[in-house]
């Protein structure tokens, strides 16, 4: 096998090289501890301004209002935890969806055991959840609304300012997690009465391990990690230097041509999505068929285990992933696929290929030529499928 084409977009990127050559010399040159007062201290320290100011003109936020953290679900887990333990005296009532990634689930399920009370709203056979519910989902105890901005799986896109404006009406605390959206999305959190935020830098090819929560200027938040004086007293700990430079590098890249690189990857993921369409038959894609991220693609596959899909594909080079069992290693299919409505035994039959930079129309090509072969293939195994072929319930 020659071919390697990778549709995992949404799992990880790789680094740019503009990306690396930025973080190159702070493991080798620049590499004193940002806190010492020393020429290579005050080298870190000067690059992680720089790159606290990348990333807040990014979201249209103040440089004192980022927060590094080492990723995601440490932003994630600081914004929920902080925020409840900060306003504890003032009410103890949570609002989430049952779509979000486990950073935000595990978290908010955590803070029930602690006496919070967490309520989930559902969806809609879209994954968006409805304004209506929210507003009903309000008391006087709560504190905290954390809708994610768009969805890791099925790339739904939420109506984030709707989300906003009833929080900042009802004076309550309005996290989003963005991890998917930064770099495929226009953000500006005053725009959006968005309170904090969740970033990841290896979702916009910059490294892993490195993260940011942006926090609005005067919300009540408890400090983190204790120990050192790092992120104003905020986050101890010595500073991922390197890491931090490549994420503001990345950042600053995601979001100076966004039109631009929204409209190639759009044209690539409706190229697929219709190629699917049309080439193979008992397909659902799943998410919002307009309010979705550029280069999300996900179906479900009737007849057939997403898994052996996935392994399918891996042998001919094509790298993609699945709300499968054995990829999770859980037995259950994906939490986001069930709160759609969709059945069990069809749950199991998703597919998830993201598109991104290096992504070519070539690419696309290959996997509509090559992905209705394997399909078929492996619905020929199928006894639930034979059933359809001898005018079964299909």
């Amino acid at each position: 096998m020659n071919k390697r084409i990778y549709l995992d977009y949404a799992a990880t990127t790789p680094v740019k090289e503009e990306i690396f050559q930025a973080m190159k010399p702070y493991f080798t040159e620049s590499f004193g501890n940002p806190s010492s007062v020393y020429s290579y201290g005050r080298e870190g320290k000067q690059a992680i301004d720089t790159a606290r100011g990348q990333i807040a003109k990014a979201i249209g936020a103040k440089t004192d209002e980022i927060f590094f953290t080492g990723g995601g679900s440490e932003a994630d887990n600081w914004a929920i935890k902080g925020i409840a333990y900060a306003n504890k005296n003032k009410g103890k009532h949570i609002i989430t969806s049952n779509i979000e990634h486990h950073a935000v689930l595990h978290t908010c399920e955590y803070l029930e055991k602690e006496g919070f009370k967490v309520t989930y709203l559902d969806v809609d056979e879209y994954g968006q959840i409805r304004i209506e519910d929210l507003k009903k989902a309000i008391t006087d105890e709560t504190i905290l609304i954390t809708i994610m901005f768009a969805n890791n799986e099925i790339g739904t896109i939420q109506p984030i300012k709707e989300i906003g404006e009833i929080a900042k009406e009802h004076k309550i605390y309005f996290h989003t997690d963005a991890v998917q959206a930064l770099g495929n999305v226009d953000i500006d959190v005053n725009e959006l009465n968005i309170d904090l935020l969740s970033v990841s830098a290896h979702k916009i090819y910059g490294p892993k391990g490195v993260g940011a929560l942006y926090v609005r200027k005067g919300t009540k938040l408890f400090s983190f990690i204790h120990g050192g004086a790092q992120e104003r007293r905020r986050r101890a700990g010595t500073e991922n230097v390197a890491g931090i430079v490549g994420f503001g590098k990345a950042a600053e890249m995601a979001t100076e041509n966004l039109d631009e690189h929204v409209a190639k990857i759009k044209g690539l993921r409706d190229k697929l999505i219709d190629g699917i369409r049309e080439k193979i038959k008992y397909v659902r894609l799943n998410g919002h068929p307009i309010d979705r991220l550029p280069g999300n693609v996900n179906f479900v596959f009737e007849f057939i285990e997403g898994e052996s899909l996935l392994l399918s594909l891996d042998l001919i080079g094509v790298a993609g992933s699945s709300g499968s069992a054995c990829t999770s290693g859980s037995l259950d299919p994906s939490h986001v696929l069930m709160a759609i409505g969709l059945p069990h035994e069809i749950a199991h039959g998703s597919l998830r290929l993201s598109i991104g930079d290096f992504t070519t129309e070539q690419d696309v090509d290959y996997v509509l030529e090559n992905l209705p072969k394997i399909v078929d293939r492996l619905r020929m195994m199928s006894p639930l499928y034979e059933d359809v072929l001898k005018g079964g319930q299909k």
